[in-house]
C-alpha cells in the first residue's frame, strides 16, 4: 500500500493508493515543526475512522518546504518501515527529461505535474496549478517540462491587498454576480476573480504564441474549478494531478529498481 505525500506552502495533502486507486484524501496545514509522531497519530486515527485497516509499505514525498522531509522521512522509517521516495532528490528518477538552465532547481510540485500530464494528456501541455502561488508549466511534445511562469497565488494576493491598504478588508474568493462593484468587497471581488482570469488568458495567449503549436491547457488547485466559471481556455481540470503524478513516479522508480536487480 503506498502513501502519497504532496507538501505545499500552505497545506500538505496525504492520499493511499492501493496499486489500483486512492482510496482516501486528507489534509492538514504545513507546519515545519510537526513531528513524525503526530503526523502518524494523525493519519491512523484517519484511517481507523474510514475503516481503512492497511499495512502502508511504501512512500512517496514531494514538498515545496524542505524542512518538513525530515519528519515525513522518519515518519516512513520509524513507522512504515521503509525509505521514502522524495521528488528531487539524485535516488528519485522521473519517467520524463527537465531541460532547464543548468543548476536551476524546479519546484518538486511542477516536476510532479509534468509527469502526471503528460500521461493523462499528452505532450504540448500547460499546467496551470492554483496554489500559493499561480504557476504555469510546459510541457513539450515529448514530456519534458521545459520551463514556464511562477505568479503570485490568488490568496497570497489578497493577503497583501489587505495588508497593504488598511481601508480594504480581507476577502474569500468567488465569482461576482458583476464586474462592475457597487461596494468594497464586491469591487475587490471582482478585480481578484477578473484579474486572475485576465491573468490567466494573457500568460497562456503568450505561451502559445512563443511555442507557435496547438497547447492544450489543464488546471489543478484548489481553486482550479472556480476559475473554470470565468474562462473557456481550460481544455481540462484534473484535481488529482498530483497525487496521480506520485503514483506514477513510486512505478518508475520500482520498475527501475526490479530492472536493476
Amino acid at each position: 500500500m503506498l502513501l502519497t505525500v504532496d507538501v505545499g506552502n500552505t497545506n500538505t495533502v496525504f492520499a493511499v493508493h492501493d496499486g489500483q486507486s486512492f482510496l482516501g484524501e486528507w489534509r492538514c496545514s504545513t507546519y515545519a515543526a510537526r513531528t513524525a509522531d503526530q503526523y502518524y497519530v494523525w493519519l491512523r486515527q484517519l484511517l481507523e475512522f474510514h475503516g481503512l485497516n492497511i499495512a502502508i509499505d511504501s512512500v512517496v514525498i514531494s514538498s515545496v518546504v524542505p524542512q518538513v522531509v525530515f519528519n515525513l522521512r522518519l515518519l516512513s522509517d520509524r513507522y512504515y518501515h521503509c525509505r521514502p521516495l522524495v521528488v528531487g532528490k539524485p535516488d528519485c528518477e522521473l519517467p520524463v527529461d527537465v531541460r532547464v538552465d543548468e543548476g536551476t532547481i524546479v519546484g518538486a510540485d511542477r516536476l510532479v505535474n509534468t509527469v502526471s500530464g503528460y500521461d493523462k494528456f499528452g505532450g504540448d501541455l500547460i499546467v496551470v496549478d492554483f496554489g500559493t502561488a499561480t504557476t504555469f508549466d510546459v510541457i513539450d511534445t515529448d514530456g519534458a517540462y521545459i520551463g514556464g511562469v511562477i505568479a503570485p497565488g490568488v490568496n497570497l494576493s489578497i493577503k497583501a491587498l489587505h495588508e497593504a491598504a488598511a481601508a480594504l478588508p480581507n476577502i474569500d474568493v468567488t465569482k461576482p454576480q458583476r464586474v462592475i462593484g457597487t461596494n468594497t468587497v464586491a469591487c475587490m471581488q471582482s478585480g481578484v476573480f477578473w484579474g486572475y482570469v485576465g491573468l490567466i488568458e494573457g500568460i497562456c495567449k503568450q505561451i502559445r504564441g512563443e511555442r507557435d503549436r496547438p497547447m492544450k491547457i489543464v488546471a489543478t488547485g484548489g481553486l482550479s474549478t472556480l476559475f473554470d466559471q470565468g474562462t473557456e481556455i481550460f481544455d481540462h481540470i484534473d484535481t488529482e494531478l498530483t497525487m496521480h503524478g506520485l503514483v506514477l513516479i513510486n512505478e518508475h522508480n520500482r520498475k527501475t529498481m526490479n530492472e536493476q536487480e
